[in-house]
């Protein structure tokens, strides 16, 4: 029950530190747009960021879940054999007494455990906001764009295509079809917004 309870207590701690990994991700990728993002973004935004992210992706979900099973499962495998050479040599290398019974020894696992997996996480995030901002920023110079909305503002005219870049509580930040700039418009100011359904 107290380690339930422990968990409980780190709950709040472990979802700051995926906001931050949220704002993290989007800084770097629209820094390589040219783009102060956070002037763009509400509380709101901010706080649903991690979530954003994950639901829009399955894939990070998977891999999140994977990496943190994989830990887990590498944790036991350790803590079973810890009488083993290979697993005092792994353990003494995280400055872990393997000496002691094993209830004790999977206690002071949980914070190697939970550094691997921040450390994890870390790594991920970043890496996903360097790499789709390097392929946003080439794809709009070279113009390979795959246009996925039209768009028609509040003052009316013909429907634009569009690739949508990101959308947040109170900005929409996309490329038009022929323009290599990126135009960031209030959530008011345009009229309709149609998704180009996949050939």
């Amino acid at each position: 029950m107290k380690y339930l309870e422990k968990i409980q207590g780190l709950l709040p701690l472990g979802y700051l530190y995926l906001i931050v990994l949220g704002l993290l991700k989007e800084s770097i990728l629209f820094y390589q747009l040219g783009i102060n993002i956070l002037k763009y973004s509400s509380i709101t935004d901010i706080l649903i960021s991690p979530i954003a992210d994950m639901a829009s992706s399955p894939i990070l979900i998977i891999v999140i879940i994977s990496v943190v099973l994989l830990f887990f499962l590498f944790q036991v495998i350790l803590v079973k054999n810890s009488d083993k050479n290979w697993s005092k040599k792994l353990l003494g290398s995280y400055k872990i007494n393997h000496e002691g019974d094993k209830k004790t020894l999977q206690k002071s696992m949980i914070p190697v455990f939970a550094i691997l997996v921040g450390i994890e996480l870390l790594a991920l995030f970043v890496g996903l906001g360097l790499g789709e901002g390097r392929i946003i920023k080439k794809r709009i110079d070279t113009q390979d764009l795959k246009y996925n909305y039209k768009i028609v503002s509040e003052s009316g005219g013909e429907p634009t295509d569009i690739y949508m870049i990101d959308i947040n509580s109170s900005y929409y930040f996309y490329v038009e079809k022929g323009d290599r700039n990126i135009k960031i418009a209030p959530v008011g100011k345009i009229n309709t917004l149609e998704v180009i359904k996949k050939k």
